[in-house]
């Protein structure tokens, strides 16, 4: 009996991993293409990918996951430009890639 407990008490944390993971990803592909859009560049690929992951302790002193993403879009449909994105929970922690209104690129 208790090993059914543990079992399922990991597969509950596997599952909010999963969840939290996922509306992540979710978060920061709109955060992306807002951001393309804003720019007037063109998103490429159509999704964002996740590039690392860390535990770090949020303004409210609390340990949580801090997720980052890299995107790529392009100006003139011939370059690609990495933009990079990083999410503390829900929340936009850092970003790099083009610049809201102006179609213009960021110094990388």
């Amino acid at each position: 009996m208790p090993t059914l407990l543990i079992l399922m008490i990991v597969g509950g944390l596997a599952f909010a991993y999963w969840s939290a993971a996922r509306a992540a990803a979710e978060r920061a592909d709109q955060v992306g293409r807002d951001a393309c859009r804003a720019a007037a560049v063109q998103w490429l690929d159509d999704t964002v990918h996740a590039s690392g992951i860390r535990l770090r302790r949020g303004e409210d002193g609390r340990m949580g996951f801090e997720r980052s993403f890299r995107f790529e879009y392009s100006e003139d449909g011939r370059d690609r430009h990495i933009g990079h994105l990083v999410l503390r929970g829900e929340r936009l922690v850092s970003f790099s890639g083009p610049l809201r209104g102006t179609g213009v690129m960021p110094m990388q």
